[in-house]
């Protein structure tokens, strides 16, 4: 495997292998998506830490992989392949083929990396490979490790939404690190999951929060009407507490910034949009309830939140809308989960995108992984398969951090790319973009 133009590429001399559990799982283990699951199939994690040297001295690429046959002994089940029942259901079939592994080298240095701003570059440090067409050779988990100029590398993680949230992935990639420290490992291993009973209701109507699609096939990846766009911001911890103080002034009775800074980019998306503003949003967010039995899997919570099509989202008053998003949102999961079980988890829907969404990444321990006691120096999240209304990703910004500023926010935006040039302005108009 290379990129094109080898030489001439910013990441070059890729190379393929695949790690997988170092005890071998059994025959006739099989674990079955349920309904949560089966409608973020669409749908991919791409995550990349950077690490500085001190983080990497003396690390090798041996030593990387050694440790992951351990940490996918208790992860069997992301090794696995998709297969499909005689009903046409998804299923995975754990028979330890692996995950691919991915060794790149790249002619800058991390610090000089993180300059360029460049985000769409970031593809180049993780693997954007989907799920088909051929479901018994495509990998849930690619991992890819670039190595820096300056001795530092990246850890690129590609995650099959299907197998879990981000609080999945997040907790998966942080056991690893884990175990790279020398710590063992008190996660159980993983337990398949069986076939989910059907229900006794049927939906009486899809949820809002996922749209329904034409089937895909066997080729997991939703089909854009419009081209996509990636553009990504740092909020200061200052440009945070501007924002609350222009929206709450003096009132203790706030919402968090998250729904706070949702609100903002709702009415700046609104201003663009015009006559077709979103009257309705999604938050999607870790469930701090998630089920201690599942290591993996979607518990993450789906609220719709509908404005009313009377409402002008543009003639809202801000602290209207932040709490909108806070009291008027309705989680969705019962309902989508019925969705797909009412046609036996054959029928493709999507979420992220259905409407405009907001994910927020704030309680997912984004900056835990860690190699010889150093954190990430910065963390990278995006999303593939994001439907044409657009996603928004809000995460923290490292604590404390020294070299990359003050605290605050990391904002991610996948938004439909003739909208971008008059998004930023409205950015920079309210207050949100500096540069």
């Amino acid at each position: 495997m290379v990129f094109p133009q080898e030489e001439e590429s910013l990441v070059y001399g890729a190379r393929l292998s695949s790690v997988g559990p170092g005890r071998a799982t059994g025959s006739d283990v099989f674990h079955n998506p349920g309904g949560l699951d089966l409608a973020m199939k669409l749908h991919y994690l791409r995550v990349i830490y950077f690490f500085d040297s001190e983080a990497t001295q003396g690390l090798t690429i041996m030593k990387i992989k050694e440790k992951m046959f351990t940490w996918f002994n208790h992860y069997f089940i992301t090794c696995g392949r998709f297969r499909r029942s005689e009903s046409g259901r998804p299923f995975i079939k754990c028979n330890d083929c692996g995950s691919r592994f991915i060794e790149a080298k790249c002619n800058k240095t991390i610090e000089e990396w993180l300059a360029m701003k460049d985000w769409p570059s970031n593809k180049l440090l993780v693997s954007h490979q989907v799920i088909g067409p051929e479901l018994s050779f495509s990998p849930p988990v690619l991992l890819q490790v670039t190595e820096f100029k300056c001795g530092g590398i990246s850890l690129g993680l590609s995650w099959a939404h299907v197998l879990g949230d981000p609080l999945s992935a997040s907790d998966f990639i942080n056991s690893w690190g884990q175990l790279m420290n020398n710590l063992s490992l008190k996660k159980p291993f993983n337990i398949p999951r069986s076939i989910p009973t059907p229900g006794e209701s049927e939906p009486e109507k899809d949820p809002i929060s996922a749209k329904r699609i034409d089937p895909v096939g066997d080729h997991w990846i939703p089909a854009n009407n419009k081209k996509m766009d990636t553009f990504s911001f740092h909020l200061t911890s200052s440009q945070i507490n501007y924002l609350q103080a222009q929206i709450w002034g003096p009132s203790i009775d706030q919402t968090s910034p998250f729904e706070s800074l949702c609100a903002m980019i709702w009415r700046c998306v609104a201003q663009v949009r015009g006559g077709s503003e979103p009257k309705t949003v999604t938050i999607c967010r870790s469930n701090p309830y998630h089920k201690d039995n599942d290591i993996i899997g979607n518990n993450q919570v789906i609220c719709k939140v509908e404005a009313g099509s009377e409402c002008s989202i543009v003639d809202t008053d801000l602290r209207v809308l932040a709490s909108m998003l806070v009291d008027q949102a309705v989680d969705e999961r019962k309902q989508i989960e019925e969705a797909i079980e009412k046609d036996q988890g054959v029928t493709d829907f999507f979420v992220y995108g259905a409407n405009l969404t907001f994910l927020d990444l704030e309680e997912i321990n984004v900056y835990d992984l860690q190699l010889k006691g150093h954190k990430p120096t910065f963390v990278y999240y995006t999303l593939q398969g994001v439907g044409d209304e657009g996603v928004v990703l809000v995460m923290p910004w490292p604590k404390g951090s020294t070299k990359n500023g003050v605290d605050g926010k990391f904002v991610t935006m996948i938004l439909p790319e003739d909208e971008m040039v008059k998004l930023k302005s409205e950015l920079k108009m309210n207050g949100l973009l500096l540069e």
